[in-house]
């Protein structure tokens, strides 16, 4: 609970403070980002970005993944956005593993596995779900091919035109 009432109070301090509803709904500079949600990465920091600029739509791998894809074309259509920035980086989590690792993990366990030099492994004591074999994880083994596919996934998606972003280096 200590996390819990720890993220109440700063939410009800932001509250509090919130002087930005008066901003409009589409974004003011017309663009979305696609990023991952690495902890460790701040896209307003490294896009320039202040409250009502811009969308940003973050998953693991920053993967153009049909629920992405979603949220960048109701911005494109519905909130007038323009352009979209694919953004990937360096030492993604995405990179360690493939779909049949993190299938197997969860067949095994539901547990949280561990990382270690040769990569994830379980800790668990199961029970485990198969459920997890029905899903393409969109892990990435080839950096730079990922994003191409990425763009060339979203360009077919909806009108805007999107770019592949810097790779970030981290």
């Amino acid at each position: 609970m200590p996390l819990l009432n720890e993220v109440l109070t700063a939410n009800q301090a932001y509250a509090a403070t919130f002087d930005k509803g008066d901003l409009a709904l589409p974004p003011a500079r017309a663009f979305a980002i696609l990023t991952c949600m690495d902890a460790r990465l701040d896209p307003a920091k490294y896009a320039g970005l202040s409250e009502g600029d811009a969308h940003v739509i973050r998953n693991a791998g920053g993967r153009a993944s049909d629920d992405a894809i979603r949220s960048l074309v109701i911005s494109y259509k519905l909130l007038g956005t323009k352009e979209w920035f694919v953004i990937h980086h360096t030492d993604c989590g995405m990179e360690f593993f493939t779909n049949e690792v993190i299938t197997g993990l969860l067949a095994n366990s539901l547990e949280t596995a561990a990382l270690g030099e040769d990569g994830f492994y379980d800790v668990g004591t199961g029970p485990g779900s198969d459920a997890a074999a029905e899903i393409d994880w969109l892990t990435i083994s080839d950096q730079a091919q990922a994003v191409v596919d990425d763009v060339a996934h979203q360009g077919t998606s909806a009108g805007a035109r999107p770019h592949p972003g810097p790779r970030l280096d981290l």
